[in-house]
C-alpha cells in the first residue's frame, strides 16, 4: 500500500516538473519574440503606414497579455512543487517511521527471554518515540497494583507500585486508554503523579500495564501525529511480546521443576 503511494506520488511530481519546464520554454519563447517584434517595429518606425503601427502593437499587446498568463501558471506551479516537496518529506519521514516499526516489531516477536523483551521495549520506546525519562509498569492482578519493572532517566528506587484506577498513571491502565497532557511542561523534577502521556498495553480489551512517559529528549518539543498512531502500535505488539515471554518463562521454570521432582523420584 505504502509503496503503491509512493509511486503514485513520484509519478504526479514527474508529471509536475515535465509541465513547469514546458511553461517555462514557451514563456521564454514569448519574451524573446516579443522582443523581436519591439525592435523591428523601432527599426522601422518611418517605414510602416499608422495601420500597420496599430497592428504590430496590438500584437505585442496580445503577446505580453499571454507571457503575463504563462507567470502566473508558472507561479502555481512553483507553488505546487513546494507542496510536493513538503509532502515527499513528510513521505519520507513516514516511510522511516514505519520502516523503524517494522523492525521494532520484528526484534520484540524474535525473542522468549522476559529480560531482552523489556529491553527491547525501552530502546523503541527511547529511539522511536523519543523519551528521556519514563517508567515501564507491569499489572499485578493479584493486588491490582501496577509495578515498576524497568525505568530510563529515574532510578527505579524512586517509583513506587500504583494502585490502578488511581492517579493519570492508574487510570489509564483501568480504563485502556492512551493519556496525553494538553501541555507539555518543562521537566523540573519526577513526579510519577504527572506523566506527559501514559500507553496502556493491551491485548485485546485487557491491559497487562503502561508506559508512562515524563520527559522527551531535548530535540523533541512536542508529539507530532505519527506519534500517536506509533503508540497505538507499539501498545500492541510490546504487550503481547511481553505477556509470551511471560508464559514461556513461567512454563519453563515449572518444567525445570517437574523434571526435578522426576529425577529425584527415580533416584
Amino acid at each position: 500500500m505504502v509503496k503503491e503511494i509512493g509511486e503514485d506520488f513520484f509519478y504526479n511530481l514527474k508529471k509536475a516538473v515535465e509541465h513547469a519546464k514546458n511553461l517555462i520554454n514557451e514563456n521564454t519563447k514569448l519574451k524573446l519574440e516579443i522582443k523581436k517584434l519591439k525592435e523591428e517595429l523601432e527599426a522601422r518606425k518611418d517605414e510602416i503606414t499608422q495601420s500597420s503601427h496599430s497592428e504590430c502593437y496590438k500584437k505585442i499587446n496580445d503577446l505580453e497579455e499571454k507571457n503575463s498568463e504563462f507567470n502566473k501558471r508558472i507561479s502555481e506551479l512553483e507553488e505546487e512543487n513546494k507542496n510536493f516537496a513538503t509532502k515527499y518529506v513528510e513521505l519520507e519521514s513516514e516511510n522511516n517511521n514505519l520502516a523503524n516499526l517494522y523492525v521494532a516489531s520484528f526484534q520484540l516477536h524474535s525473542t522468549l527471554n522476559f529480560k531482552e523483551v523489556v529491553q527491547i521495549i525501552m530502546e523503541i520506546v527511547i529511539n522511536l518515540i523519543g523519551a528521556e525519562v519514563f517508567v515501564l509498569y507491569l499489572l499485578d492482578e493479584k493486588t491490582n497494583e501496577l509495578t515498576p519493572i524497568a525505568t530510563e532517566g529515574i532510578e527505579i528506587e524512586k517509583t513506587n507500585s500504583i494502585k490502578l484506577g488511581k492517579g493519570v498513571v492508574g487510570r489509564s491502565a483501568k480504563t485502556g486508554e492512551n493519556y496525553f497532557s494538553e501541555l507539555i511542561p518543562i521537566y523540573d523534577e519526577f513526579n510519577e503523579d504527572a506523566p506527559i502521556a501514559c500507553i496502556p498495553l493491551k491485548i485485546k480489551e485487557h491491559t497487562i500495564g503502561v508506559i508512562a512517559i515524563y520527559k522527551l529528549l531535548m530535540q523533541k518539543e512536542q508529539f507530532t501525529e505519527l506519534d500517536y498512531e506509533l503508540f497505538t502500535l507499539l501498545a500492541g505488539h510490546a504487550a503481547t511480546a511481553i505477556f509470551s515471554s511471560k508464559l514461556y518463562t513461567e512454563s519453563e521454570r515449572k518444567l525445570s521443576t517437574i523434571q526435578g521432582f522426576i529425577e529425584l523420584l527415580t533416584k
